[in-house]
């Protein structure tokens, strides 16, 4: 990866939280999430395997972000594995694994209330 933005890609999602620490202690336990901290009000997230190059963040805010909006997929090489650290790190599954075209997907929601889903090719 050059660390160029590519034109109109995705380029950053950003996940409201109601506990920061709470928050980066999920995703760091689920999906080995690395952080740069802003503070007690944000955390941005790193990219996979780079330095410093961010592929979003998380903001604390008092109140839970509204129910509806973008849907954001994640992918898995071991859907299995992955419901597992979700569950361990204090997640919930909403909707456990299940056939969709191009493989298998679970919807999970973290322990600030955001639905997410994962998905993997088999």
């Amino acid at each position: 990866m050059d660390g160029i933005p590519r034109h109109h890609a995705l380029n950053y999602v950003e996940l409201t939280v109601t506990d920061l620490q709470s928050a980066t202690d999920f995703y760091a336990a689920a999906f080995g999430w690395k952080f740069i901290d802003y503070g007690d009000r944000y955390a941005g997230i790193l990219m996979p395997e780079a330095s410093t190059e961010e592929s979003g963040g998380l903001l604390l805010s008092d109140k839970p972000r509204p129910v509806g909006g973008p849907f954001v997929l994640l992918y898995s090489d071991d859907l299995d594995s992955t419901a597992r650290a979700i569950e361990a790190a204090g997640g919930w599954l909403d909707q456990p694994a299940y056939p969709f075209p191009g493989g298998r997907r679970l919807h999970f929601t973290d322990p600030s209330g955001n639905e997410l889903g994962v998905w993997a090719s088999r």
